[in-house]
């Protein structure tokens, strides 16, 4: 399958939110389920897209949104983590049926390929420990754990995200 990297459009903006939603439930990374208050950020990508780079992966032949990722840079309102001349991506999302088929690693190299084009010298990144599959997919992209920079997003609980970065 071939994969066609792109903005979301303004008219897949409210489905893209629904993916994200969706993966995140169904995959078990939201600590509190359906009641996690995340859940309403993950579904607002109006929001993403008007305050981040919001990218998807699209079937090129019929133009299906089979994931999207959340691009921002040092200082936006979606970098918790980046620093002065870094860039990180969230809210990574991939179909279970489109998976294994390039798109995560496809909107990764995006977001690598983007940083590069602004100048960055690196993208930081956080994920759940428990993500080993996503772990496997930086690692081979050339990020390396961060744990200093690993960082809890809720106080008061026991989660904590891990950090990966990547010099560019």
């Amino acid at each position: 399958m071939d994969i066609t990297i792109r903005r979301a459009r303004d008219e897949e903006l409210d489905g893209i939110g629904e993916l994200t939603a969706q993966v995140y439930l169904g995959d078990g990374l939201l600590d509190f389920g359906g009641s996690d208050p995340y859940l309403a950020t993950l579904r607002d990508a109006r929001r993403r897209a008007a305050e981040s780079e919001l990218l998807v992966a699209a079937d090129a032949a019929s133009d299906e949104v089979l994931g999207a990722v959340a691009f921002a840079e040092y200082g936006g309102a979606y970098a918790e983590l980046a620093r002065p001349g870094e860039g990180e991506f969230r809210m990574l999302a991939v179909r279970p049926e489109s998976r294994r088929r390039g798109a995560a690693e496809a909107l990764v190299r995006a977001c690598l390929d983007r940083g590069r084009a602004l100048g960055l010298k690196r993208i930081v990144i956080s994920s759940q420990r428990s993500m080993t599959a996503a772990h496997r997919l930086y690692e081979r992209l050339g990020f390396v754990r961060a744990p200093e920079r690993d960082w809890a997003p809720l106080a008061g609980t026991d989660i904590t995200l891990w950090a990966f970065t990547v010099e560019l």
